[in-house]
C-alpha cells in the first residue's frame, strides 16, 4: 500500500465516522468531518499534511510517478 491511497482511505473512514457519528449521536461530530475537509483543503492548497509525515515514519511508499493500477 502507498501514502496516497493510505492517505484516502483514512480521510474516508474518519468522514464516514463523523457522519455515523453525528447521524445516530450527536450533530457535534460534524466538527470531526469539518476537520477533515478543513485538513483536505490544507492539503490541497499547501502540499504539506501531517498524515503523510506519519505514514512515512511508518514504513509506507509514495507511489511513483506514473504507477496506476487502474484498468485500460
Amino acid at each position: 500500500m502507498t501514502i496516497e491511497r493510505a492517505l484516502r482511505g483514512i480521510a474516508g473512514v474518519v468522514v464516514g465516522t463523523g457522519t455515523v457519528l453525528a447521524a445516530l449521536h450527536s450533530p457535534w461530530w460534524l466538527i470531526l468531518t469539518g476537520f477533515a475537509a478543513l485538513n483536505l483543503a490544507q492539503s490541497a492548497l499547501t502540499d504539506w499534511c501531517p498524515m503523510v509525515w506519519i505514514l512515512q515514519k511508518a514504513g509506507l511508499r509514495r507511489c511513483a510517478a506514473g504507477e496506476s493500477k487502474a484498468p485500460a
